[in-house]
């Protein structure tokens, strides 16, 4: 593969892993800027919100808060990691890809198989992780493993 090829792999990769970790970061902020039973019901979309009302313990909150936390966070290394991907960071590519895959690996196997979300946009931007993942390996594979990319 060329050294152009794997560069437009990895700029497309970096692209959505950018917009992965923007979604991740509102998500956060918005999962702690709202009243619990807001938050579990902007998360859990595809549940009737009138089945998730009602008075949560402050332990819930507390929960939940820190669900919207690490979503903020996990959004700001990937879209940091982003940033470096453009740049051919063979270790920001698989840390990356680590961070957000397995974040997306619990969304899917809790939330989505359970059917308690819609598909935009959660299973979307599972889609969008798992994409980015496969272009990093596809570029790693095919000409980044071994050669010398400068950092531009």
């Amino acid at each position: 593969m060329s050294q152009s090829t794997t560069s437009l792999l990895l700029k497309i990769a970096a692209g959505l892993w950018s917009v992965w970790g923007l979604v991740h970061m509102l998500a956060g902020v918005l999962t702690i800027s709202f009243d619990t039973p807001d938050a579990v019901a902007g998360i859990a979309d595809a549940v009737d919100p009138a089945l998730l009302a009602g008075p949560y313990h402050e332990a819930i909150g507390a929960l939940i808060n820190q669900h919207g936390f690490n979503l903020l966070w996990v959004g700001t290394f990937t879209l940091v990691g982003a940033v470096y991907i453009w740049r051919s960071s063979i270790t920001a590519l698989f840390f990356t890809g680590i961070i957000g895959g397995l974040a997306d690996i619990g969304y899917f196997v809790f939330m989505d198989m359970g059917g308690f979300v819609n598909f935009v946009p959660g299973t979307v931007m599972t889609l969008v992780s798992s994409a980015a993942i496969i272009l990093s390996l596809v570029a790693y594979f095919g000409g980044l493993r071994g050669r010398d990319i400068p950092v531009a």
